[in-house]
Parts: structure tokens; sequence; C-alpha cells
């Protein structure tokens, strides 16, 4: 994290915001991975949140965590909507959801991220199974 002290308190107003969320709706894995977006955040040149509602941004970190770890599919434990997180931290979806991608992009963040993807996602990833030899993917089995 930047040396600045207003880059610190905002940060961890943050994490405030979105560790309430996560306790509330998800899980400690989840706070944890919203947390580490937030200090990556907070080392860029340009510290994306200095500008704009914390709201929003809270609700965006948590939107793109979420987003690449399939919070959103009924099928996965902890489940919970874009309105969820939107009426909790009180933002549009389209504002929240444009925030989102643009954190994706900056840090390009997928599906089965290495450094933010909670460990169920890791342990389902259809990759990992598979090996790549001589140019071909193939099944390890």
């Amino acid at each position: 994290m930047k040396n600045d002290p207003v880059v610190k308190i905002k940060a961890d107003e943050l994490k405030e915001m979105t560790s309430s969320f996560c306790i509330q709706f998800l899980d400690e894995e989840y706070k944890n991975l919203c947390n580490k977006l937030i200090d990556k955040m907070s080392r860029k040149r340009a510290v994306p949140f200095l500008s704009g509602k914390k709201e929003i941004w809270a609700s965006a970190v948590v939107y793109a965590i979420g987003s690449i770890n399939f919070l959103f599919d009924k099928s996965f434990t902890p489940y919970a909507t874009a309105d969820d997180i939107c009426g909790f931290f009180k933002t549009s979806k389209s504002t929240t959801s444009q925030k989102a991608k643009l954190i994706k992009d900056m840090f390009n963040l997928d599906y089965y991220d290495d450094e933010f993807s909670t460990q169920s996602t890791n342990d389902s990833n259809p990759m990992n199974d598979m090996v790549m030899i001589n140019g071909f993917i193939v099944n390890k089995n």
C-alpha cells in the first residue's frame, strides 16, 4: 500500500464496507479476497478509488470478485445476485458493473484466476486434469 495517508484511509473504508457485505451475505474467503484486491488497487500508480463514490467502488470490488467466482450462479455456494450487492451498497447495477469491468480489466481478472479465485472455484477448474504435450491439450489420465 502506498504511504499516502489518504490512500490508506480510503482503502480501510472500502475494506470495512466490503467486509460488512461479505460477513452478512458471503463468507470469510470472499472477505479476504476483497481485501486483497483493495490492497492491490491501492498500490497502483494512479489509485482508482481516490475519485468517485466509495459505495460504488466497494460494490464493484465485491461484484468483480464474485463474477470471476460464479457468485451469480445458483448452483454455487455462496450465492448472491447483482441486486443483492447493489441493494446493500445502494448503487445502480449499470454503474457497479462498469466499475467492476474496469477493475477486472485493470488486473486481467477472469475465471479460475490464480490469485483471486476461491478454493472451491480453483478445485472445480476443468483444466486441473489437463496437460499440454507437444502443443496439444490432453487429459492427464
